[in-house]
């Protein structure tokens, strides 16, 4: 089955791989530009000059013509960007080998234009008192351009409820039960709560359990703008979200298509009834801004806030139920929650270009970034795909010449629907599960590249943390020519690792972007790559051993305080953000540095022997906070001491058995097998059947934890159910099947890196 729709300019064998017909393990494709060696190997020549030809100029002339315009996910302008993308990707000069699209049928959800959205004080009377903001104030002229958004909460159901209103802080389950015991009768309510501390679509499923009618959310200045408020403190004066700016998103519970789940979202697959589907939002729900939030909350009457959900409006924070009598409103006004949204099936491309390789086109490395926004998304994502646009520019660049050709092939992929649940890149892994399974090296996500301009940050599975290591060495650091990006990146970010010392911290992987579906449901090794805050103060240059953890943060931002608004423009990135592109350029050399290392290089560049640190770590507190409580139900931890030692010993046997290949001249069958146990060993923690619960999650390492311990997650979430319940329950009975479920999988994760003859 074809990955795209291969459009012209398609020929030969790049046509074949377009179409999925995979030559062969070692097919050496001919061709006047095809390097003719199966020992091809990484050529620091070519990475050099790859480096050295990455534009921050053309970067940002990328941004600015991907963010002139807004493009929600399925809009004209969205297609418009497609044909953008098929353009660079099919340029005779520096063009890739296919390109071209694939195209599902998702459901989406918008405001209704003729039913606009709306918030309201509503006096006892039926009188109007206040009414909120129904679009974001007109500062730069960008906001006011006819395709912008009104600020909505994606998948929030229609309904009109009225209520008296409360504030419930983030809307997590502790932050109702705390209202609830504190005898505040929350039925029928409206909650006016902040965004942070559980997912969006947590507040209302949350604030339901309660009675509650309807959910205002808004983001506070002490959580974004380090408390700065006023309109001169904000853009367009500085990077601060101004006070009319609203924060859209999906408040889908899950990630994919929300009527296909497990099916790509094709024309003759089987949908779910919208109204039997789960993952909505079961009450109302609309985002405000921080500027109407205060006249809402600063009237609030009742009991003072706790002291950790006060913020920066300028006013103290009381809990309600309602307004205060001697307030802007009378004690027994509601506020009105208006919401219209629609459900909407609509079409949405995947962008895929792909570069043959020469030695293994059958081994893929993806590079994948989303396309839509919500506005005109100048830096989530359009950051991150002016960056694609350059390497893959640079790269198209070389193959049209004939001067390079990957051993593996490349896979750039643009992403459809990402800001409504990660949709694209899920129908994708859902259509060619078993293809990419079986052949994808690794996946490398750049969605927002520039957070800000302080430090590169990285998330990945442990594997990836050398090949990112060994880029970032190799390239200066911006704006501080006489450190790299990884002495820069540990003055900001480190740990102690046993085995190495003092190194950057590297992130795990949750759910935030596209690398989801391919870590969670493929068990591909991934990483997500940016620069970011300056949340640590750099000290004096050190050498690196007397170097120690630095002292706390510049900002608290969340995140880039535009995020998801009409004012995540082209000229808030220019001026504010990363004024020149240099971290726009740095982070293209890391990414583009890794991706070369992991599609050129002989060996795989992937460090399984790094797992062992993650392993470890798990294993003791899970001795240390688990072990006591384990042993008085009789439940051992010694198989998954005796699992770990076994990984531990199959990864060293492993790292010595590459090293000694290394020195001499491989037998290109012993690199092939080799590399598959590299590529394959992520595959081995997964278990589709060890979270029922949980949609898409099946890698046992990096499921969702929500026990407090940080162990396995199955382990430290069954453990967590089970304390409070009698010896013998159905939850303890659970915790042995997760400890049984780790057991295998490590033990199956050994044998996958022990010597291939052995069975």
């Amino acid at each position: 089955m074809p990955w795209v729709k291969v459009l012209g300019g398609v020929v030969g064998a790049a046509a074949l791989l377009g179409l999925g017909i995979i030559l062969g393990h070692f097919a050496i494709p001919k061709g006047a530009n095809q390097p003719a060696s199966q020992e091809l190997d990484l050529d620091p020549e070519i990475l050099e000059t790859v480096m050295g030809q990455l534009d921050a100029n053309r970067i940002r002339e990328n941004l600015r013509e991907l963010s002139k315009e807004p493009h929600v996910a399925s809009s004209p302008r969205d297609e418009a960007l497609v044909q953008l993308l098929l353009q660079r990707w099919q340029d005779p000069d520096s063009g890739l080998d296919s390109a071209g699209t694939s195209e599902y049928e998702v459901l989406l959800s918008f405001p209704s234009q003729e039913q606009p959205n709306h918030v309201d004080v509503v006096g006892p009377s039926g009188d109007i008192l206040f009414t909120c903001r129904r679009s974001e104030e007109n500062l730069t002229k960008d906001q006011e351009a006819p395709d912008v958004l009104s600020p909505y909460a994606a998948y929030a159901p229609p309904g009109t409820p009225q209520g008296l209103l409360v504030y419930a802080n983030q809307g997590s389950e502790e932050d109702f039960l705390y209202l609830y015991n504190e005898g505040i009768n929350l039925q029928d309510t409206i909650a006016l709560t902040r965004y942070g501390g559980v997912g969006r679509g947590a507040k209302a499923v949350n604030a339901a359990k309660y009675g509650v009618a309807g959910v205002l959310v808004y983001t506070d200045p002490g959580d974004i703008n380090d408390g700065k408020s006023l309109p001169n403190e904000t853009y367009p004066h500085s990077w601060g979200l101004p006070p009319s700016g609203v924060e859209r998103g999906s408040y889908f519970e899950y990630f994919g298509d929300p009527l296909t789940p497990y099916l790509p979202a094709n024309p003759s697959s089987f949908r779910l009834d919208s109204a039997n589907a789960s993952g909505f939002p079961p009450i109302p729900t609309q985002p405000i801004g921080f500027e109407d939030a205060k006249v809402l909350l600063c009237n609030l009457q009742g009991n003072s806030a706790p002291e950790d959900w006060q913020g920066a409006l300028g006013c103290e924070y009381n809990l309600g139920p309602g307004f205060r009598p001697d307030g802007n409103f009378s004690a027994d006004s509601q506020v009105n929650v208006s919401v219209h949204n629609r459900l909407v099936l609509r079409n949405s491309s995947n962008v895929l270009g792909i570069i043959r390789g020469a030695v293994e086109p059958d081994r893929y490395v993806i590079y994948g970034n989303h396309r839509d926004s919500w506005v005109h998304g100048a830096v989530d994502p359009s950051s991150g795909t002016s960056v694609l646009l350059e390497i893959s520019r640079v790269l198209g660049t070389l193959l049209k010449k004939g001067t390079w050709r990957p051993r593996r092939s490349i896979v750039f992929a643009s992403w459809g629907a990402e800001e409504f649940g990660l949709i694209g890149s899920t129908e994708f892994t859902e259509e060619f599960f078993s293809k990419l399974q079986e052949r994808t090296v690794a996946y490398i996500n750049v969605d927002i590249s520039v957070f800000a301009n302080a430090t590169l940050r990285a998330q990945g599975t442990p594997p990836v943390q050398s090949v990112i290591f060994s880029a970032a060495k190799q390239i200066p650091a911006p704006g501080r020519s006489s450190l790299s990006i990884y002495d820069n990146w540990i003055q900001y970010f480190n740990r102690s690792s046993p085995v190495y010392g003092l190194v950057p911290s590297l992130g795990t992987l949750g759910a935030g972007s596209d690398y989801a579906p391919f870590i969670h449901f493929l068990g591909i090794s991934s990483m997500d790559l940016a620069y970011t805050y300056d949340r640590l103060l750099p000290l004096p240059i050190l050498s690196l051993p007397t170097l120690a953890l630095f002292p706390q943060s510049k900002t608290s931002a969340r995140i880039y305080p535009t995020y998801h608004t009409a004012f995540d423009t082209f000229d808030y990135v220019d001026k504010f953000v990363d004024p020149g592109f240099s971290s726009h350029q740095a982070v293209a050399r890391t990414a583009g540095s890794v991706l070369l290392r992991l599609s050129d290089s002989l060996f795989l560049p992937l460090n399984v022997s790094d797992y062992s640190e993650t392993l470890h770590s798990f294993l003791q507190a899970a001795q240390q906070n688990l072990g006591t409580l384990l042993e008085q139900q009789s439940i051992s931890l010694g198989p998954l001491v005796t699992a770990v030692e076994k990984f531990d010993e199959a990864a060293t046997a492993l790292g010595q058995h590459i090293s000694a290949l290394q020195k001499g001249t491989p037998d290109p069958l012993q690199v092939r097998m080799l590399n598959d146990q590299l590529m394959l060993l992520e595959r081995t923690f997964l278990n589709s059947r060890a979270f029922p619960d949980e949609r898409y999650y099946s890698h046992v390492l990096w499921a969702p934890r929500t026990g407090s311990v940080a162990t396995f997650p199955g382990l430290s979430n069954a453990c967590s159910r089970a304390m409070n319940t009698t010896s013998g329950s159905a939850a303890w009975a659970e915790v042995q099947r997760q400890l049984s479920i780790l057991v295998a999988a490590l033990e199956g994760a050994a044998a996958t890196l022990r010597p291939v003859a052995e069975l």
